[in-house]
């Protein structure tokens, strides 16, 4: 019991102990007002550095995060697109393939020639899956530089200058991104 009542007074001890210091900054406060002016004045500075440091980095922090969204986005997109560039031959070579079978040939490499348009059609199926979509330019559609190429320029009568007269090589984009122009021949013809 007397451990306890000695407990109750090194408690009480330190409650008065801690008023009196809360006391005694009081009193130094109210009697030099200037010296805590001016410190005051140096703890506003640095907070506002402070907070001025914080709201940088939580902006740093924001366009970092839009940025790796953004570079996460265009390798999802645009990632594939030197594979993509080098499937284009493959399916130049099975259109010059079908476009080159004649009449005969259908019927007597019936099972072939379809094998060939199955491929085709998978090759297109997969392309369109990934974002790859065919530029395929129609005789006298106008020419345009964005996703044609110009191949050649001829003057052919009954035609405008900058009409596309021939198709050699239809092109491709890869979502909106151009992987290869299309291959055209251009009217030269001045207008009458």
């Amino acid at each position: 019991m007397a451990e306890a009542k000695k407990d109750d007074q090194t408690e009480r001890t330190l409650d008065e102990l801690a008023l009196e210091g809360l006391a005694e900054d009081a009193e130094d406060f109210m009697s030099d007002p200037l010296a805590d002016e001016d410190e005051l004045a140096t703890l506003r500075a640095e907070r506002d550095q402070f907070r001025d440091r914080f709201m940088r980095a939580l902006a740093d922090a924001e366009n970092a995060r839009k940025r790796g969204e953004r570079d996460r986005r265009e390798a999802e997109n645009y990632g594939g697109s030197k594979l993509a560039r080098d499937m284009l031959p493959v399916y130049d070579n099975l259109n010059r393939a079908l476009e080159s079978v004649g009449e005969e040939q259908k019927e007597t490499a019936a099972a072939l020639i379809e094998g060939i348009e199955l491929t085709m059609r998978e090759l297109l199926n997969v392309f369109e899956k990934h974002g790859i979509k065919r530029i395929k330019p129609e005789i006298g559609e106008k020419f345009d530089p964005q996703i044609h190429q110009a191949m050649f320029e001829a003057p052919v009568p009954a035609t405008v200058a900058g009409d596309i007269i021939q198709v050699m090589a239809e092109g491709f984009l890869l979502h909106d991104r151009l992987l290869r122009p299309a291959h055209v021949g251009v009217s030269s013809t001045p207008a009458s």
